[in-house]
């Protein structure tokens, strides 16, 4: 599957769904609404959806090999990649969606990794939040469209992994 090359693709969403049973945060023992979730928690989920997305992209993009891939995903997860991310999508964000990511970069965090700038850390924070939200919420169309383009340079990436 190929999403970076289509315009409405959620099939990388609907099969974690299918495969997690989650259906937008419908089970009686979390809150309906995502919103009253704490934005680690968010963050927490967005992480894994953040990842999916690159590793499926840099396998449907490239013939790395595995060791390839791996050194390429942890380019575009780590915090300067992720908040060079969160600028590409910025001016996108909804009132919302703007105030999701503000709670998850606000979020006071035991620690910050050392090899990490504080404000990389903070803004790819409240990244993972807001693709936490956007999952449990059930928007999967507007999550595929704004990773897309947070992920537009994912090829790059590849090729200096290959190097």
């Amino acid at each position: 599957m190929n999403y970076a090359n289509c315009d409405n693709n959620t099939d990388l969403i609907s099969g974690v769904r299918q495969a997690t049973k989650c259906t937008g945060a419908k089970d009686p023992k979390h809150p309906k609404d995502p919103k009253q979730l704490g934005p680690l928690v968010l963050a927490y989920i967005g992480d894994t959806i953040y990842d999916l997305f690159v590793r499926t992209e840099l396998v449907d993009s490239t013939t790395l090999t595995a060791h390839g891939l791996h050194i390429g995903a942890a380019k575009r997860v780590c915090a300067k990649a992720q908040a060079a991310a969160f600028r590409r999508i910025e001016a996108l964000l909804t009132d919302d969606e703007s105030a999701v990511f503000r709670r998850g970069r606000n979020a006071h965090m035991g620690s910050v990794p050392k090899n990490a700038a504080i404000i990389d850390y903070r803004i790819a924070t409240g990244m993972e939040a807001l693709v936490g939200y956007l999952y449990l919420s059930g928007k999967d169309e507007r999550l595929s469209q704004l990773m897309r383009i947070a992920l537009h340079d994912t090829a790059e990436i590849a090729e200096q992994a290959e190097k």
